[in-house]
């Protein structure tokens, strides 16, 4: 109990009924408070009124009375000063914050923390993680000698030094973790099921490739060509009258789509090389000779083109054993077929081969698991957003899976095969066809399903950061970052350069036309690629290309009726193209217009000294007959004495008789005279030439 004194409520006796009633209206703003109404009264016999309350909050009973502003306006009925419930309750727990962090900085109780720490963390992110000032850090990074702001980054080897002095626990954690997990586990040999082979067809250019696997799918992909030669890669799966099924992956020949043919052999089992018996072995015959050999694929050489009379397979054996490829009919382990694609003969012996090499290698795979898979290539369809061809490789893909394609991921909406069907899902070596991507991925990256699209977005967006930072990398290098790169400029000159936008229709050729044309710089005038994409020309590539005093080449893309207006109304040249090796060379043509002229000298005659005469205001005057050729004034004129070159300088005079002419032929006598060169003696001779410029 805690007795309190009333005031000028209990000053007199006769207000007993007053004060009751005054006491048992306050009485809810009492228990607000903390305090409870437990008795009133009135004590006759003193001048003042006494009433009692009890106590039942400590923190109440901590403050010993009830003389508390609070409590005090309560029984006074001062209303207007009365705190509320909620206030009392928030400054109790500011308080009790209050006590345990003055304890924790007292050390009374110290904390110790996982501080987890990225590649790069700014001080403010660390000093948050540790739950520490930000100044304290900094501190303790000047006491390390590193002088630091709070915005500034810290590599993750500083910052574990500054956790360890906190005497918190550390773990480094890397942005690349993201990627942990994402490519499933080694299946179980219980879990394999045989899957079809998958066969890429290459070779040389024109030499069947296409007609060959047209023969097989009984359908004509070379008629859409231009000029006749494959420019994309395509993917198809065949289905044999045995029930046996293929997948084959077509390549281009032409030497410009080396990555195509690289990118092609990465993802086969079996590698069919088509050699034209009329032709034999050819450059790119070689080069895919070599990436089959790379890709450690087995080779089945398909001799196409029997039907022509001037057929020679034997030649082609015989070629390809200076390459390492020793075919069964000369005691070696490559098979070999003879086969006619415009005549449809051999065809079931090829497919024999490839079903016989397929079981060789027992080609195995498990669908019971999240799809894997490459990018064959990629396209912008302008009717269906980015189209990507898909070859999956282990486990099934469903439609409507999340997939991680590169640096891109989506949603399948849907999935088509090579005939454009609609197909629900696809298993182990089918090519499809996906839609959904956010946008073109780059042809040849692994695709993958992911279980969410949290984790495709973080791993797409992770992807994205290395290849910007990478290309601004290379961005940085090609300008030359250091003083001495920068001196060595400014002392060669600026360099010339022709600037290319490129857009093409698939992802392949884009990339195929950029190391084109990237190969045609010189040591004079660089080839720079503002832009290499897919999709037609917009607004917003004319404006680039003006901006960067760029070339756009439209490789089987046409630009908007928008982008056209533009380009006409700002001078941007846009360049239209099917075939590769004609955009090669109008390109070779622009570098060439900004090279230089080169100097080229033209010779013009030879004249042998017969006398030297000394004449008075002239100097020395050699009397000359022209021997070769001509003699020019103006000319430029090398002395030889014993075929040694003595003096190189300019023909001042040439006279005939007294009168001065401007040339003087093979045959006839004449008079020179040379600007600061006297030293001449009978015999020597005069070689006459001329300088011109010549396109480089």
């Amino acid at each position: 109990m805690v007795f309190a004194n009333a005031g000028s409520l209990g000053a007199v006796p006769g207000r007993r009924d007053e004060l009751v009633a005054h006491l048992t209206r306050r009485s809810d703003v009492l228990r607000d408070l903390g305090c409870r109404l437990y008795e009133v009264g009135v004590n006759d016999d003193e001048p003042d009124t006494v009433f009692v309350v009890e106590l039942w909050d400590s923190a109440a009973a901590h403050r010993g009375s009830l003389q508390h502003p609070d409590v005090q306006a309560a029984i006074e009925g001062e209303d207007d000063r009365v705190r509320s419930l909620a206030s009392v309750r928030r400054q109790r727990e500011r308080e009790r914050r209050q006590a345990e962090l003055e304890r924790l900085r007292s050390d009374q109780v110290k904390v110790v923390r996982e501080v987890v720490l990225p590649d790069s963390i700014t001080v403010q992110e660390l000093a948050n993680r540790m739950a520490t000032r930000a100044p304290d850090v900094i501190k303790t990074l000047m006491r390390m000698g590193v002088m630091a702001t709070i915005t500034q980054t810290l590599d993750a080897d500083t910052a574990e030094l500054v956790v360890q002095e906190f005497g918190h626990r550390v773990k480094r954690v890397s942005e690349e973790d993201v990627e942990l997990g994402l490519i499933g586990a080694t299946d179980a040999a219980a879990e394999l099921l045989t899957r079809p082979p998958v066969v890429t067809v290459m070779g040389h250019v024109d030499h069947g490739k296409t007609s060959l696997l047209d023969a097989l799918r009984a359908t004509d992909v070379a008629a859409g060509e231009a000029g006749g030669i494959t420019q994309h890669i395509g993917a198809y799966q065949v289905e044999l009258a045995t029930g046996d099924r293929i997948t084959f992956i077509d390549t281009p020949g032409h030497e410009a789509f080396t990555a195509m043919r690289a990118r092609g052999a990465s993802v086969t089992d079996i590698v069919v090389l088509v050699v034209a018996a009329d032709d034999g072995v050819m450059p790119q015959t070689i080069e895919a000779i070599q990436h089959a050999q790379a890709a450690h694929a087995p080779i089945i050489v398909a001799i196409n083109k029997m039907d022509k009379p001037d057929a020679r397979p034997e030649r082609v054996r015989q070629e390809l054993l200076s390459h390492g490829i020793v075919v069964e009919a000369m005691g070696g382990e490559t098979q070999d077929v003879e086969v006619s694609a415009l005549k449809r003969t051999g065809l079931d012996k090829l497919a024999e081969a490839i079903l016989l090499q397929s079981e060789i290698l027992d080609l195995r795979a498990n669908p019971e698991r999240a799809a894997e898979g490459t990018v064959i290539e990629s396209r912008l369809d302008r009717g269906r957003g980015p189209v990507a061809t898909v070859l999956v490789q282990r486990g099934t893909l469903h439609q409507g899976d999340i997939v991680v394609a590169g640096a891109e991921w989506g949603r399948v909406r849907a999935m088509l095969d090579d005939k454009g069907r609609q197909l629900k899902d696809a298993g182990p070596s089918m090519p499809v066809e996906i839609l959904g991507l956010a946008a073109v991925p780059v042809a040849g990256e692994p695709f993958v399903a992911v279980e969410s699209e949290g984790r495709a977005r973080e791993i797409s967006e992770f992807r994205q950061r290395k290849i910007r930072e990478k290309a601004a990398g290379a961005v940085s290098a090609a300008r030359g970052g250091t003083l001495d790169q920068m001196l060595a400029r400014i002392q060669a000159g600026e360099q010339k350069e022709v600037a290319v936008l490129i857009k093409a229709d698939v992802q392949g050729s884009a990339e195929a036309i950029q190391a084109t044309v990237q190969r045609l710089a010189t040591d004079e005038v660089k080839v720079r690629v503002v832009l290499a994409g897919v999709g037609q020309i917009t607004e917003s590539d004319v404006q680039l290309a003006r901006a960067s005093n760029s070339v756009i080449v439209a490789f089987n893309v046409r630009a908007t009726a928008q982008a056209r207006d533009l380009a006409q109304r700002d001078g941007v040249d846009i360049r239209y193209y099917s075939i590769i090796y004609e955009l090669a060379d109008d390109i070779e043509k622009l570098v060439r217009g900004k090279t230089a002229p080169k100097a080229r000298e033209k010779f013009l005659g030879y004249a042998e000294v017969r006398r030297v005469f000394q004449i008075t205001k002239v100097g020395t005057v050699a009397g000359c007959m022209v021997t070769d050729g001509l003699v020019k004034r103006g000319a430029g004129v090398r002395v030889l004495r014993d075929n040694v070159v003595i003096h190189t300088g300019e023909l001042t005079q040439l006279k005939r008789f007294k009168d001065d002419v401007r040339e003087v032929a093979r045959g006839y006598e004449c008079g020179l005279s040379f600007a600061n060169f006297h030293d001449l003696h009978e015999g020597d001779v005069v070689e006459c030439y001329e300088t011109e410029l010549v396109a480089a």
